[in-house]
Order: structure tokens, then sequence, then C-alpha cells
């Protein structure tokens, strides 16, 4: 199977301070893979360069054999990579449909001349964006709430709407930062059968980065562990799990 994601000696330093260094990873097609490591071990500063938030210092990133290395957020989510954030971040006081149909303006567009005049383009182009969300809210179980303010889910449910808004922009690689943050153990077990049917339903490759270890046990195929932003071990889930090292630096048991 094809690598999706291929990144190489990626670095990025802050103020002197190495942030990563030297990070490389690679992620086949409809992988499920997890970054884990202890608060502070770079993780989330790699999804930012991963995404164009940060532009690294050194290291290349190849997406689907594509070079994205320092391109800008847009370009990157253009050319498939979408993610989501330990704190929810939804459009609060829109509709949850009108949230997903915000994912959806990537691929699908109108000038304001059409929207101001409610022309013919218009209309087709917001009925089409309207069936694409439905759809997509009915494959979360959403569609029940499509008029209601996205405050007003629950909690649980907010998540769900973060990952439809993010698979609404047609991502080949999605990234999760901590999807479990703030959950219940019963919420969790939903939220991993979750993840494995958005890698299966859309054939989808996802990274995320979780310190619930029973979550990441459960689903993740291939780990990485980082620490000091450098990698300290990486492989099969169980074996990276069983290393001694991993167990000194991160577990702590």
């Amino acid at each position: 199977m094809d690598d999706l994601l291929s990144v190489k000696n990626l670095g990025i330093s802050f103020g002197g301070l190495r942030a990563v260094n030297e990070f490389s990873i690679n992620i086949k097609k409809e992988q499920l893979y997890g970054l884990i490591g202890p608060n502070g071990a770079g993780k989330t500063t790699i999804f930012n360069l991963l995404t164009g938030v940060y532009k690294p210092d050194s290291g290349k990133i190849l997406l689907d054999n594509v070079d994205i290395t320092g391109k800008s957020t847009i370009d990157i989510s253009k050319a498939g990579i979408a993610r989501t954030f330990q704190n929810i971040r939804l459009f609060s006081q829109l509709t949850v449909l009108d949230n997903v149909k915000a994912g959806l303006h990537n691929k699908h567009h109108y000038s304001t001349l059409d929207s101001i005049l409610r022309l013919p383009r218009f209309h087709k182009t917001e009925k089409e964006m309207d069936k694409i969300a439905m759809e997509l809210l009915d494959v979360f179980g959403l569609a029940d709430y499509a008029n209601v303010e996205a405050q007003n889910l629950p909690y649980g449910q907010q998540r769900k709407l973060e990952i439809a808004r993010a698979l609404a922009t047609e991502p080949k690689l999605l990234l999760l930062d901590e999807p479990a943050a703030g959950m219940n153990p019963n919420e969790t077990e939903e939220l991993m059968d979750m993840i494995r049917f958005v890698r299966d339903h859309f054939h989808m490759t996802i990274l995320l980065i979780e310190h619930d270890m029973k979550l990441v046990s459960g689903i993740c195929e291939q780990l990485t562990v980082l620490n000091f932003g450098e990698v300290l071990a990486q492989g099969d889930t169980s074996t990276v799990l069983n290393d001694p090292q991993v167990i000194k630096a991160y577990i702590g048991e």
C-alpha cells in the first residue's frame, strides 16, 4: 500500500529552542495512526506544521507524493488535509447544517454578485451544498439537529459535528487533535466506533493525537511517540506501548 503522508526530517525552532527536530513519519492510505507523547512533546506543533500554521525550518512534507512543505493553510486544505482541535472550534451561533456547509466552500463556489442578487448559480450551489451537508449529517446521526445552533448540541455531538465539518472539505488526510478530550468512558467507546467508521466509510487516512491509552491501543494500527520534539519510538502499537523507553518517558509505570 502506498504512503499517503511522508514526512522527512521535519524541524522548527522558536526563539532558539528546537521544538521539533528531525521528525519523520510515513502513513499509508486508509491507516489509523497515532501520535502520542507527554505534554509539551511537540505533537500540536507537528499538526501546525502539517497544516501550514507554522512553516518548517527544515525537512519536507509530501501528501500523496505532492510536496506541500511551507504552503499556506488554504493551499494545504485544498491539497487534502483537514483537522479538528482539542478545544472544539465550531461556529457556535450557526446552525449544525451551516457549520458543515462552511466546510464545503473549498469545492463549491459562487460570486458575491450571485449571492447578493440571488442569481441561479447561487440557488444551484446552495441546493447542492444542502444535499451534501445533510448526507454527512445523516452519517453522523445529526440530521435531526440540522437547524439547531451548534452551541446547543451536547458535547459528544459537537465532536461529531466538528469531524463532519472537516470531512466536508473532502480531505485525503484527517488530523484529530485529542478527540476524546472531555469525554466520559461511554462517549469514548462511541468515539472509537465512529473513528473506525469514518476510516472505513470514507476510505479515510487518519492521524490522531490522544492521551487516552484505551482509545490509542484500541484503534491505532501504528504509533509514533514524541519526546522533547524528537521521535522516541515508532512502529506497531502493541510493540511501541511495551517499549521500556516509552513506558519510562510517557506512561510512567
